[in-house]
């Protein structure tokens, strides 16, 4: 016989079951098709759902674009947590997490949800704070940059905001050039000497004590 806890986590999978298939679903949707010319019935048949069903996850295809976007920060956050990790000294590993940053933003599909999609199907403030959990990340990278005394000590939150909008709009201009390859190059090469011009050095860096 079946127990209450046993019903309300088979209740709980099939739950995440279906918002996953609609997510995962909207996001090819997305990529495809864009965010406007996609319906909510596109959605819906793609996932196997009613509307009803749909409208039991989220209220709208806004709602659910939200949810696309804060996954592929996740995803990003990822990536730019992995790359620092890789090195040993923190501040290389910031510049990598930089640099990994532009370069998965650029992916196709990334670069359709999270550059060309979002900006017109989120308002800003709601962009921002999804954006908050990858800059906070940056915020902790620089701070252990600071403790292990590889660049002088200063306020970590603004310098965070500096390189992360920096970042964000280099990712802009890109995704907007006929020739991204090129343009990124020449956008990493910039992006370091402003880290090593923020580090005051361009010698090898420093042990460090802790990770992102």
């Amino acid at each position: 016989m079946a127990t209450k806890t046993g019903v309300r986590r088979s209740q709980q999978d099939r739950t995440r079951t279906t918002t996953n298939a609609l997510i995962a679903g909207a996001r090819e949707l997305f990529v495809d098709d864009g965010f406007s010319a996609t319906s909510l019935d596109a959605i819906c048949t793609g996932a196997g759902v009613t509307r009803g069903a749909f409208y039991h996850h989220f209220s709208n295809k806004e709602h659910i674009f939200r949810e696309v976007y804060a996954a592929e920060q996740k995803e990003l956050a990822v990536i730019v947590r992995r790359a620092f990790q890789a090195e040993q000294d923190p501040w290389d590993g910031m510049a990598a997490g930089c640099r990994a940053l532009l370069e998965a933003s650029l992916e196709p599909d990334v670069r359709r949800i999270t550059l060309i999609e979002a900006p017109g199907a989120l308002d800003w403030s709601t962009l921002r704070g999804i954006q908050a959990g990858c800059k906070d990340q940056m915020r902790r990278g620089l701070g252990i940059a600071i403790e292990a005394g590889c660049i002088p000590e200063r306020p970590s939150a603004h310098l965070a905001s500096l390189l992360y909008g920096g970042i964000g709009e280099l990712a802009l201009d890109l995704a907007d050039s006929p020739d991204r390859r090129t343009v990124l190059e020449d956008s990493l090469t910039e992006l370091d000497l402003v880290l090593a011009g923020v580090a005051g050095r361009d010698t090898p860096g420093c042990a460090h004590k802790d990770r992102a």
